[in-house]
C-alpha cells in the first residue's frame, strides 16, 4: 500500500448534493473506473486514477480504522456506509457519505467494488470530525488496534455499531433521505 505525500492545504471542496462520486476498485482496491464527476472533484485525470490505489485520495486526517471496518464489511459482501475526508490533487479536502456494492463474477467470487459518494451535510462533519481526530491520535500515540477499542466502546456507549450510528447521524437530515432514496433508484 502506498502512502499519500500530498501534503493538505486546508481548503475545502464543496461538492454538490446532486453530484455522485463513483469509483470502482478490484478486491485490492487498485482503480479500474471512475466517473466524470470523481475527476472533476479530485483534480486528476483518468490516466492518472485507473490503475492506482484507491488510498490515492485518502486524507492523512482520516484514521486508518476507519479504512479497517469499510474493508473487513466490503470483503464480507456487506455494504457500510462510511463518512470519508478525502484529499484531492490539489492538496484541497472534501468530505463525502461513501456507500458500496459488491460485483461478483459468474461463479460468485468478487470482481470489484464500487463506491458511490455524495455530499455530506454539515451537522455531521461536525459530529464525525471529532471523533475521527481522537481515533487518528489514538493510532499515532499508540496503534490500530487501541484505536479499533476506542471505537467499539464509543459505539457500545451509544448501543449501536458505526453503520448504525452514521445511519443515525442521516436521519437528523431530511433532505440526506431524498438523496440517498434518489441514488438508489439510480443505481438499482
Amino acid at each position: 500500500m502506498s502512502i499519500n505525500l500530498i501534503k493538505p492545504t486546508g481548503n475545502e471542496i464543496k461538492i454538490s448534493p446532486r453530484d455522485i462520486l463513483v469509483t470502482r476498485t478490484d478486491h485490492q482496491g487498485v482503480i479500474n473506473y471512475c466517473n466524470d464527476t470523481f475527476l472533476e472533484v479530485t483534480g486528476y485525470t483518468e490516466r492518472e486514477v485507473i490503475g492506482a490505489n484507491h488510498n490515492i485520495v485518502r486524507h492523512p486526517d482520516m484514521p486508518k480504522v476507519i479504512f479497517h471496518l469499510m474493508w473487513k464489511s466490503i470483503k464480507k459482501r456487506k455494504n457500510i456506509t462510511s463518512v470519508l475526508k478525502n484529499i484531492a490533487k490539489n492538496g484541497n479536502h472534501y468530505w463525502v457519505i461513501t456507500d458500496f456494492k459488491t460485483d461478483e463474477d459468474f461463479s460468485g467470487s468478487i470482481k470489484n467494488h464500487t463506491a458511490y459518494r455524495r455530499a455530506i451535510p454539515k451537522n455531521l462533519i461536525e459530529t464525525i470530525e471529532p471523533l475521527y481526530q481522537t481515533l487518528l491520535k489514538i493510532e499515532q500515540e499508540q496503534d490500530m488496534d487501541a484505536s479499533i477499542k476506542y471505537l467499539n466502546r464509543y459505539l457500545a456507549d451509544r448501543d449501536m455499531d458505526y453503520n448504525q450510528f452514521i445511519e443515525n447521524l442521516l436521519q437528523e437530515t431530511p433532505m440526506t433521505e431524498l438523496l440517498r432514496n434518489k441514488i438508489k433508484k439510480l443505481f438499482s
